[in-house]
């Protein structure tokens, strides 16, 4: 593949300023960028988490996760197919914590109504563009009913623009036993931040887990491809058994997103037959391959295709 691949180190917390700008500035200049997991240890705050920083550097405003069954991995559900649309921005990730008095913590929750009608409006091109047939809003407004009320309020207002999707909304705590129970319900599906979060991880498992789900993150002018759950699973770190199944899908749809279908249709094929067939699958889902040994089932395989 004719491209020319830019590589600034993004892989320390503790780093004030180095990688951080770096990678900002490579994807500022590309347009696009390829991102692993960068874990935020629970030690240090939440203004100096990367993850946050990159994204609000670069207004990364909208996290899509595709879920969706793949034959050869088991799975309580089949065929599903469903994308989570994550407004990433505010909400409970706007990192403004104080302790009030000694021993009382308070945390602001900042829901406003422009980013709410941008992620809005995101989910329903989504939609649009990929021929999707509905778009559930999910909340808690019920509760927090400024906040969440104001979400959904810029969602019912929205959906009134895209009269031929439906639209329907979704309390968070029953959408989470419905995707359990009943995730075939679902098409597309937007929420506030910590929502997304947590039903992200919550689907993921429900086709296999973190390994195996890509995403991606978007603002007007950027794009930047990762796993899909950000599960950082430190146990795999260095022991050359991680699945990478999810970082080859989001470079399959890299590629796609920059114009080189067929090298993305030719990864992507590949690496949905070596799951399908079993052959070098890692332990996470079944199987007992490396990291190493199923990367090279699957270049194999993409020669051979």
């Amino acid at each position: 593949i004719g491209i020319l691949f830019d590589s600034p180190r993004f892989n320390n917390n503790l780093d004030p300023n180095g990688g951080l700008y770096n990678a900002v500035n490579s994807v500022t200049k590309n347009k696009v960028g390829l991102k692993g997991i960068v874990r935020t240890p629970v030690e240090t705050q939440g203004s100096s988490a990367l993850n946050l920083r990159m994204r609000r550097a670069l207004d990364l405003f909208a996290n899509v996760v595709h879920i969706r069954t793949l034959k050869g991995i088991p799975s309580f559900h089949q065929n599903l197919d469903l994308v989570i649309i994550r407004e990433q921005i505010e909400g409970e990730y706007s990192s403004l914590e104080h302790e009030s008095v000694k021993g009382v913590i308070e945390s602001l929750k900042i829901i406003t109504r422009s980013n709410s009608e941008r992620i809005a409006k995101f989910a329903f091109d989504y939609a649009v563009r990929n021929k999707r047939r509905k778009v559930t809003a999910v909340h808690k407004a019920n509760i927090m009913k400024l906040s969440d009320g104001l979400f959904l309020e810029t969602c019912q207002n929205m959906a009134k623009l895209y009269p031929h999707i439906q639209f329907n909304s979704m309390i968070i705590d029953n959408c989470c036993m419905q995707l359990v129970s009943n995730p075939e319900q679902f098409d597309v599906m937007v929420m506030p931040n910590l929502y997304g979060n947590i039903v992200d991880n919550l689907a993921a498992g429900l086709v296999g887990g973190a390994g195996v789900v890509p995403g991606v993150s978007y603002s007007h002018e950027f794009a930047v491809f990762e796993p899909g759950t950000r599960h950082s699973f430190n146990v795999a770190s260095g022991k050359n058994m991680a699945n990478p199944t999810a970082i080859l899908l989001a470079s399959s749809n890299l590629l796609r997103h920059i114009n080189l279908e067929s090298y993305a249709n030719k990864i992507e094929t590949a690496l949905l037959k070596i799951i399908k067939s079993k052959k070098a699958l890692t332990s996470d889902i079944g199987g007992c391959s490396s990291t190493t040994q199923f990367t090279e089932a699957m270049i194999e395989q993409a020669h051979i295709s």
